[in-house]
């Protein structure tokens, strides 16, 4: 009996596969179906105790070697809802912050008068006389062009009473960007003249064809370049560094040209109006702690400011290095679009400055960095020296336009050697990158609140 009972399932699965299938005409269908019913019947002793048991055993069994979720060993990667918490969290916080700021100072921005702020004092730029002239008669020239750039424009700032600070930024801000660009222009030049000097006809870029896909123009050869045309492009371009052949892309996307467009109004509008909204109250509000030199308000204001602050420049990294350049670039069909890298995974301060701001990162490799390394300094010699450079700029581009000189931003920059230092030798992965991110938020407003103060120490309290 027991032989005949394991033998009625295999029975019934294959009675049962047999009649699976269209039903058949006439006698045939009662015979198919009588043999459904007859299956069905065999099949009725043997499978509830077999269904029974394994239902017995998985009630049994309720647990199984497994990590939790959020365990590193679980190898679960699937966080978008927290992502998608944080992102609520962080609009509802800053929506009190907002209401908060309406609230308490109403409805500030007012395009109008960041209108006025540009159209005091108009300037023509006379153009240059072009001539043939010896090689040390042009690099005086070239050297006195280059002084003239920096000294005439921060002389005109100072002296000019009209002249307004955010007015003086931007002039010496073109001034400054056009400065880098033809210092370049001159040392690219002067190596092409040492190449042809040395029997080499031509200087060309092979990388370009592969990096752009075909070669949309003909390579340009020395002194071939020494027009208008090249120069005037060069000037416009998105980059500090100059080449006889930029890679270009083959067209203007079009679509791609209205998007930055649209960020470019977008994002400049939100910036004036956050700055009038909530960076101006603010610092207005840290004055007398300043003024009383209490430093518990004076530390209390600097947070307050650091946020906001931190916010505003993240939004004109965005507004300026990708939506503003990259609108430029393509309008120009410029190739090379890399203006910025993951300076925001930066692990130390170096890398940070290395990627943030590609264009002075490689004017400064190139022009600066290699050629003090050539003559025989060593790394930390060369890197001090860029420091150097770039904190004479960053204080040059603030404390003119003020009509003050305080050295902050100076001293802001040449700090970063020593942080720099003491990040990359103590701190790594996670905790450096913390650092960085602590450098940014907490830096900024400390040297915005001492100009500030200063500023307002000068102009209105000796008034009073």
């Amino acid at each position: 009996m027991g032989d005949r009972n394991d033998r009625v399932p295999m029975m019934t699965g294959r009675t049962r596969r047999s009649t699976i299938g269209p039903t058949p005409a006439g006698g045939n269908s009662k015979q198919a179906n009588g043999s459904k019913q007859s299956s069905a019947g065999e099949k009725t002793p043997s499978h509830p105790s077999h269904s029974n048991g394994k239902v017995k055993k998985e009630k049994q069994v309720c647990h199984v070697l497994q990590e939790s979720l959020l365990s590193s060993a679980s190898g679960y990667s699937n966080y978008r809802g927290i992502l998608n918490w944080c992102v609520v969290m962080l609009v509802l916080s800053n929506a009190r912050l907002f209401l908060e700021n309406l609230l308490k100072y109403g409805i500030l921005v007012d395009p109008i008068q960041v209108v006025s702020l540009f159209l005091k004092d108009p300037y023509s730029w006379p153009a240059p006389c072009l001539g043939t002239i010896s090689e040390t008669t042009g690099t005086f020239l070239y050297l006195v062009n280059l002084t003239t750039l920096l000294c005439f424009p921060s002389a005109t700032v100072l002296t000019l009473t009209s002249m307004t600070p955010a007015g003086g930024v931007f002039a010496l801000g073109v001034y400054t960007i056009l400065f880098m660009k033809l210092y370049s222009y001159k040392d690219v030049n002067m190596w092409c003249r040492e190449i042809r000097h040395t029997k080499a006809r031509t200087l060309t870029r092979p990388s370009v064809a592969q990096s752009n896909g075909s070669a949309v123009h003909a390579h340009v050869s020395y002194p071939g370049n020494l027009t208008h045309r090249d120069i005037y492009y060069f000037v416009f371009a998105p980059t500090l560094c100059y080449e006889l052949n930029f890679p270009r892309s083959p067209r203007i996307r079009k679509s791609f040209l209205l998007r930055r467009l649209f960020e470019m109004l977008f994002f400049i509008q939100l910036l004036i109006g956050l700055v009038q909204q909530w960076i101006v109250p603010t610092i207005q509000n840290s004055m007398k702690p300043f003024q009383d030199m209490d430093f518990s308000r004076m530390m209390e204001r600097m947070l307050k400011l650091a946020v906001p602050n931190h916010l505003i420049w993240l939004i004109f990294f965005y507004w300026f290095f990708h939506s503003s350049m990259n609108f430029v670039a393509e309008l120009m069909r410029f190739g090379d679009r890399e203006f910025y890298r993951d300076w925001w995974n930066s692990e130390t301060v170096t890398y940070f400055w290395s990627n943030w701001n590609i264009p002075v990162h490689k004017w400064c490799l190139r022009h600066f960095y290699k050629p003090i390394m050539m003559r025989g300094a060593n790394k930390w010699v060369a890197q001090t020296a860029v420091f150097l450079v770039s904190a004479f700029f960053h204080e040059y581009l603030v404390s003119v336009p003020l009509k003050m000189f305080r050295l902050w931003a100076f001293m802001g920059m040449m700090s970063q050697i020593p942080l720099a230092w003491f990040v990359g030798r103590f701190l790594r992965g996670n905790h450096g990158n913390a650092a960085v991110w602590i450098s940014l938020i907490i830096g900024q407003p400390v040297a915005v609140l001492m100009y500030v103060h200063d500023y307002y120490v000068i102009h209105y309290m000796s008034q009073s």
